[in-house]
């Protein structure tokens, strides 16, 4: 039976609602809804203006309604008197086909139809910076590797484990958090769920991160490459696939080679035949780019992948497979967004099962050291206007995305590339101006 969100709000003693939708860009938006109003918005949705946020839409379009799931309600527990709920976005009575959270649903239910249950966990990387943006909270994180510093990590005590005690209130199973690679990055890990779950928490988590920064006198960024020089923030995607019931992992048969079954093999056959396109939609931004194709950091490594390889448990590649009825997709970055990501996972992932796809020939080289040696395996683009070319060519996973979504995404973010080639730089200045 579905959650009467009224009911939810005077047993829980909230005040308001945050009805809250994702944008194409990953942009949050909600509207605050007062209790008292909360059924006839669980019943209708709250009101947007679709061209007011980055969705292919003009001021002519019809209102559109972000209809609240109730199952995805989470009680702010920093301020509880407010909870979150995710809402599905509806035009005239029919689905947003544009809206990210939409996407991941239809997709959920495809693979549903074919007795399919993804699960995922993702790994969310982001910086502690000052409040402006520019530097590093934190003046003594200065160590050349400071991966686990432990003194660093304590220094950040406070900010933290107030994020690991809300998310072990609200039964997410954190089981651990580190300073990562970079100077004033941190990683925090919870247990997977089935995809629409992680997407709903990965969102949540990233609201939570930067209001509780905020709170401390800090700005949390997820942004892939927010300081030169230094290790970008991945979101690394654990991917497996249940049965209809979600008990049985058919990923896992010890029998093969590094115990993935042949639907696992085949799964990840799709993720390695899409993967040039996937870096659209995992890797969305221009600045994106820097992360995935950087030279060395201070640290040594940039942790993430530049060429469409997989390997056993080697972090330097594309996939690898830590251990039985598993993978791990290290390709998408702190700016993915939450719903799409798992989207694409899926998309990619049934049309590797459908065709019986071959991940092709698995390296177990350092490919920082040895990447040369792979003379047949694609690189990934070079930038994101290469990676939107690559979608746009990828028909089938066009297609299995949404044909309607496609073409606003790829509308939307080819205006975001021009505008930021039209953009006047201080390198242009300091490299042309005497020629």
């Amino acid at each position: 039976m579905a959650i009467d969100l009224a009911a939810f709000a005077k047993q829980n003693n909230v005040k308001y609602f945050m009805v809250s939708f994702t944008d194409l860009f990953g942009g949050q938006r909600a509207k605050l809804v007062p209790a008292q109003a909360i059924a006839g918005m669980q019943k209708d949705g709250a009101g947007f203006a679709g061209f007011a946020t980055w969705l292919d839409m003009t001021p002519a379009y019809p209102d559109m309604l972000a209809v609240p799931d109730p199952e995805s309600v989470i009680q702010l527990p920093w301020k509880p008197e407010v909870a979150w709920v995710a809402g599905n976005c509806v035009m005239e009575g029919e689905p947003v086909d544009q809206a990210p959270r939409n996407v991941l649903n239809k997709l959920v239910a495809e693979a549903a139809s074919e007795g399919l249950h993804v699960k995922t966990g993702v790994e969310a990387e982001f910086f502690l910076l000052t409040p402006d943006g520019l530097q590093i909270s934190d003046e003594y994180d200065t160590a050349e590797k400071p991966c686990y510093d432990q003194q660093a990590v304590m220094r950040r005590y406070d900010v933290i484990t107030e994020i690991c005690d809300y998310m072990l209130e609200l039964g997410w199973a954190p089981y651990q958090n580190d300073h990562e690679d970079a100077n004033g990055q941190f990683e925090m890990n919870w247990d997977f769920d089935d995809s629409l779950k992680t997407a709903d928490k990965h969102s949540f988590f990233k609201f939570m991160v930067k209001s509780v920064a905020e709170k401390h006198g800090l700005r949390a960024t997820f942004m892939p490459k927010p300081i030169e020089g230094l290790t970008g923030n991945g979101c690394h995607a654990h991917i497996s696939v249940w049965d209809k019931e979600g008990k049985n992992n058919i990923f896992s048969d010890d029998s093969k080679e590094l115990g993935l079954s042949d639907s696992g093999r085949h799964f990840l056959g799709g993720i390695m035949a899409h993967a040039s396109a996937l870096a659209a939609i995992t890797n969305p931004t221009v600045n994106s780019y820097k992360r995935i194709n950087a030279p060395r950091t201070m640290s040594g490594a940039t942790w993430a992948p530049n060429t469409v390889t997989w390997t056993g448990n080697n972090r330097t590649h594309m996939v690898r497979v830590p251990g039985p009825g598993r993978f791990e997709l290290r390709l998408p970055d702190g700016a993915v967004n939450p719903y799409l990501l798992q989207a694409v996972i899926i998309a990619a992932g049934l049309d590797g099962i459908r065709t019986k796809a071959d991940p092709g020939k698995r390296y177990d080289i350092d490919m920082y050291q040895e990447g040369h040696k792979v003379k047949n395996a694609p690189q990934l683009p070079l930038n994101l206007l290469d990676a939107l070319r690559e979608y746009d060519k990828d028909k089938t996973l066009k297609a299995t995305m949404g044909v309607a979504f496609s073409n606003a995404y790829l509308k939307m973010k080819r205006q975001e590339w021009d505008s930021f080639v039209s953009h006047f730089t201080q390198w242009e200045r300091d490299n042309t101006l005497d020629i």
